[in-house]
């Protein structure tokens, strides 16, 4: 009997290191850009029509508050205003933009290996937010975000395969210059993570201060604009259909900066947008295409991203209900009509009400990202990390959100019918020849790690296992990850000299104490 139990133990000990081996990316169950797409609420039959609604309000309603700058470049190319000062976009405008948009766009990474290709219906997850909390899962407290938190953030998602880019996720609080915070933000996303970073701007010259330093860690202006590792979240309407004039201006900035901009049309559903879903959708898609006839303006073909972002309101209170099945499908129709148009995409999902890690963050987080992931949107931002309706946020919540992430990246990869899935050889083996099950077969063991994911803290052991191991749950499981990421993981994308030259020159606040640079042998 020890002998065989021996076995048995050697045999899972095998398989456990044959999992915790790094597996070449084509052998990986689950990769970036794997196709969705086939959620679909709205239904084929009605997408003319709300395009025909789309039309209309572009050009009999149209945006008010352009600024002249973007009244001045999208008059050149056949808008109008009206008598009221708003800005009208006449169809034969939104079609020429739609035929000249850039497709096939490419997020670079700071390291090629994280290159994102938005095309198709290829889909990505990753973070966002603005969030101005941090949560302590284990005390249950809450207190103001910090810029060490951002770093750390970065440096959490760093190493966590399944978030695929790093938008910012908090506002830093420790800062009061808008200047410096706008600096900080942007420096302290691109030193914690490899992946290609998303941030944000208050005004037009931060974002051209912020595109020297990003010229100073490419190596050159040149090196930059060939692979722009940071791309810009700009919020360019006010909803209902208003342009926000600082956040415009900071979009011809980065247009002009070859910066990719993500177009971000965020109304609240009942309170700045209608309360029906289907005109909610309607003038959200409105306001960025509006966006994205200005940014061809500035620069034709210039990488924009499709960023429709309607949030819910719950009509009992109005407040914002991020988790709610509302959310959902609203964000999956976004990423439906964005298919429709073929343009790249980003929509939000993850959004928990909750304000912990619980059974509600879990099941909010794991509907609506997994419709959003379906629905073939290309960046599905707020995927991870997000509590309290966007305003906190739980370093373990990524590590755990991670596992989640993989598991819905799964099942947006399906099941392959081919020969050799279809091939009746292993029943026969099995069956025919063999001890009547499938536990030592080849197949089984070739498959195990190429068709299967499993997970870095979700249990899945037997109920003594898990006793002996602690009785934890998901949360303590994390937290100790968490601590060995913080302890060990610093990315080093730039070196001490290097570093030195971007603090000489522009605000960073986030203290250099944190930055662990290698020795210089």
């Amino acid at each position: 009997m020890a002998k065989n139990g021996g076995s048995r133990m050697g045999g899972r000990n095998a398989r456990k290191a044959k999992r915790a081996a790094a597996l070449p990316d084509n052998m990986k169950p689950v990769r970036p850009g794997q196709e969705g797409g086939l959620f679909k609420p709205l239904k084929e039959k009605d997408l003319p029509s709300i395009h025909e609604a789309i039309l209309q309000t572009l050009e009999t309603i149209g945006m008010d508050k352009a600024i002249p700058s973007c009244i001045e470049a999208c008059t050149a190319i056949g808008c109008t205003v009206a008598e009221n000062g708003r800005l009208l976009f006449p169809r034969s405008v939104v079609k020429d933009c739609m035929e000249k948009a850039g497709r096939n766009v490419t997020l670079f990474g700071a390291s090629p290996e994280h290159d994102l290709l938005l095309s198709g219906k290829k889909v990505h997850f990753g973070t966002a937010g603005a969030a101005v909390h941090i949560l302590d899962p284990i005390s249950r407290k809450y207190r103001e975000s910090t810029s060490h938190d951002l770093y750390d953030i970065a440096r959490v998602c760093d190493t966590l395969e399944h978030i695929h880019f790093f938008q910012r996720s908090i506002v830093c609080r420790d800062l009061e210059d808008v200047r410096e915070m706008d600096i900080t933000t942007c420096y302290a996303s691109v030193a914690g993570t490899k992946k290609h970073v998303g941030t944000s701007f208050s005004f037009p010259e931060n974002v051209d201060e912020a595109l020297q330093m990003l010229h100073l860690i490419a190596g050159s202006e040149k090196a930059w604009r060939e692979r722009p590792f940071v791309s810009m979240s700009v919020c360019h309407v006010v909803p209902p259909l208003k342009f926000a004039e600082d956040a415009s201006a900071c979009l011809e900035a980065g247009v002009k900066g070859g910066m990719p901009v993500l177009l971000l049309s965020a109304g609240q559903a009942g309170a700045t947008s209608p309360a029906t879903l289907a005109r909610c959708v309607v003038q959200s898609v409105a306001e960025v295409i509006a966006g994205l006839v200005y940014v061809n303006a500035i620069q034709e073909g210039a990488p924009a991203i499709f960023g429709t972002w309607p949030f819910v309101s719950d009509l009992r209170t109005g407040a914002m209900s991020g988790g709610s099945g509302e959310q959902a499908v609203l964000m999956a129709a976004c990423g439906q009509m964005a298919q429709f148009y073929n343009l790249p995409s980003g929509i939000a999902a993850g959004m928990t009400d909750s304000k912990i890690p619980d059974a509600q963050s879990g099941y909010e987080k794991g509907y609506t990202v997994a419709l959003a992931g379906h629905s073939g949107a290309n960046l599905i931002y707020e995927s991870a990390g997000m509590h309290a309706s966007l305003l906190g946020c739980c370093l373990e919540s990524y590590v755990i959100d991670n596992d989640m992430l993989g598991a819905i990246n799964r099942t947006v990869r399906g099941i392959e019918v081919n020969a050799e899935t279809l091939s009746l050889d292993p029943i026969r083996d099995v069956c025919l020849d063999g001890p009547g099950h499938y536990l030592g077969h080849e197949q089984t063991l070739n498959r195990m790690q190429s068709d299967y994911l499993y997970p870095i803290v979700g249990d899945r052991e037997n109920i003594n296992n898990w006793i002996e191991q602690g009785s934890t749950d998901s949360i303590q499981r994390a937290h100790l990850k968490l601590k060995e990421i913080l302890k060990t993981h610093f990315p080093n994308n730039w070196d001490e000299d290097t570093d030195r030259k971007i603090r000489e020159q522009f605000p960073v606040r986030l203290p250099r104490n944190l930055m662990q640079f290698p020795e210089i042998s």
